[in-house]
């Protein structure tokens, strides 16, 4: 190949978010190790609950977003046999997406992008606070790991030592008032590399920097989809409320000044937690208390 040629695809390796180096007299290599997704190595850490209520894993090089993938899987599915159960992880995103249309920012090999499928009969009123109880999923098998000063702020971001680690996003595909289908979007830093981190535009941390030890992507994907099936198999009988004193126990906010931010509205007030349906509450400054539901709400701490 010409100088040229090679030059190209290793300008198609960077602008997946691999950071290259040049050897002299050698070429060209990746100074960080990674390890690449293996269906078999994340399989071999799954409970036998999770076996019996899997219905695939896919593990994709490349995607639009795996929430994305997971929309197109259902309306392929629609005329017949339910995805309910299935995951979707992808080593790479090009349009990876946080709330409200946030970019996320999604390296190849270096972090964790996860989404789950699945079926719910009792409509959206079944599922509020189901981005708190995946949260506490989450919290759960990082904790397993080893992590510590695990937090969750309102109403899907997970931080560790005050820097946002990963996120969630779910959307519903369906009828909202009965037979639907839910899509778990989970997004976790795993080893960040320092080049792709300048694009967040807050602080961040990766799992790579806040362990002792290195822990393995196949690990931590089977550790989160144990916990979240976990969750989701009998969350529309226990609700959020099961999980509501858990949640509050890891709020990285309570107590704190804040502004609840929604397209018409500014709210000041002190945060007081969630409710037994996940909405958070807020103390206001003529002391009544205001409650805050729903995907178009922002939070911006005032320390």
């Amino acid at each position: 190949m010409s100088r040229t040629a090679v030059w190209k695809q290793l300008q198609k390796l960077e602008t997946m978010g691999l950071q290259l180096e040049s050897v002299k007299g050698r070429g060209y290599r990746i100074p960080q190790s990674f390890e690449l997704l293996n269906c078999q190595q994340i399989k071999a850490s799954f409970e036998p609950k999770v076996d019996q209520q899997l219905k695939a894993l896919h593990i994709y090089q490349s995607l639009d977003s795996t929430n994305k993938m997971a929309t197109e899987l259902i309306q392929q599915k629609a005329e017949s046999e339910t995805p309910s159960g299935t995951v979707i992880l992808s080593e790479y995103q090009t349009m990876g997406r946080g709330r409200r249309g946030k970019h996320w920012v999604s390296p190849f090999a270096a972090n964790l992008y996860l989404s789950i499928i699945w079926d719910f009969d009792q409509g959206a009123s079944a599922l509020q606070g189901l981005s708190l109880g995946i949260g506490v999923a989450v919290s759960r098998a990082l904790k397993q790991l080893g992590l510590g000063d695990v937090r969750l702020k309102w109403p899907n971001d997970i931080y560790i030592n005050n820097k946002k680690l990963g996120g969630i996003l779910l959307e519903m595909v369906g009828d909202p008032a009965g037979q639907c289908t839910v899509i778990i979007g989970i997004g976790i830093n795993h080893s960040m590399p320092v080049q792709s981190g300048q694009a967040i535009d807050q602080a961040w941390t990766d799992i790579a920097s806040s362990s002792q030890d290195p822990i393995s992507r196949n690990i931590l994907a089977a550790k989160i989809i144990n916990y979240c099936f976990d969750i989701l198999g009998d969350y529309q009988q226990k609700g959020f409320e099961h999980y509501q004193q858990e949640w509050q126990a890891i709020d990285a906010f309570k107590g704190k000044q804040a502004t609840v931010s929604t397209a018409n509205k500014s709210t000041k007030g002190t945060l007081m937690g969630v409710d037994k349906f996940g909405a958070l509450k807020m103390k206001l400054e003529n002391g009544k208390i205001a409650s805050f539901i729903g995907g178009e709400l922002s939070l911006r701490a005032i320390d």
